[in-house]
């Protein structure tokens, strides 16, 4: 008889199915915040190779030597001419030591061909770039941040009055990881962000102060 009225009982029934249902209803509300947060990691990213780009074309180059080059002295071209890209192959500047958040030994290497106007990386600019990103996303390190020079076409041999060349300078981050809560349980790897990158022509390039 009491067996019986164990088994027709029904109070409990609520609370069984509602603990079936909870760790969904837990997934679900922590893969809604996943998604938001992911998103606003993405925009900051993206903001902050922006604000990158304006910084870097109106401020100092990180190959120091292309400021001071002159193609139509080292490289016999007629003054006034446009420097054809055989010339100006372009570079990548990253970090390779970094302390902190800033970088302490910058690497800046041709994208292809030779790069006599390399010089020595200037490792104070680069970081000035990086400072400004973090304002925007305060996660990054140098290590995260990529700079290149890329040719554009613009620019004349000889000029008096900068850098012969006004490459495309394309700011990049590199290696940003995205961590969910909802996988941080299951102890597995973090998600890449996408290599956002924004790109503008170099202005003065000269200096350590932007608009």
């Amino acid at each position: 008889m009491m067996a019986r009225r164990l088994l027709a009982d029904r109070g409990g029934s609520g609370a069984a199915e509602f603990a079936l249902v909870l760790p969904l209803l837990v997934a679900f509300l922590l893969g809604t915040v996943d998604v938001a947060r992911f998103l606003w990691e993405c925009n900051r990213a993206e903001k902050a190779t922006q604000a990158g780009a304006r910084y870097a074309v109106v401020t100092d180059i990180v190959p120091a030597g292309l400021a001071a080059y002159s193609f139509a002295v080292s490289d016999g071209l007629l003054q006034g001419s446009a420097v054809p890209q055989a010339n100006f192959a372009g570079a990548s500047c990253v970090s390779t030591a970094v302390t902190g958040t800033d970088a302490t030994a910058i690497s800046c290497s041709c994208i292809g061909g030779s790069c006599p106007w390399l010089g020595t990386a200037n490792v104070a600019a680069f970081n000035r770039i990086a400072t400004r990103m973090r304002l925007i996303y305060p996660r990054l390190t140098a290590a995260n941040v990529e700079i290149r020079y890329e040719y554009s076409g613009l620019g004349f041999a000889g000029d008096p009055n900068g850098a012969d060349v006004a490459p495309l300078v394309v700011v990049r981050l590199r290696n940003v990881s995205f961590r969910p809560v909802l996988i941080s349980f299951l102890r597995t790897n973090s998600i890449s962000l996408p290599a956002f990158g924004a790109s503008l022509t170099l202005e003065d390039g000269s200096g350590n102060v932007a608009n």
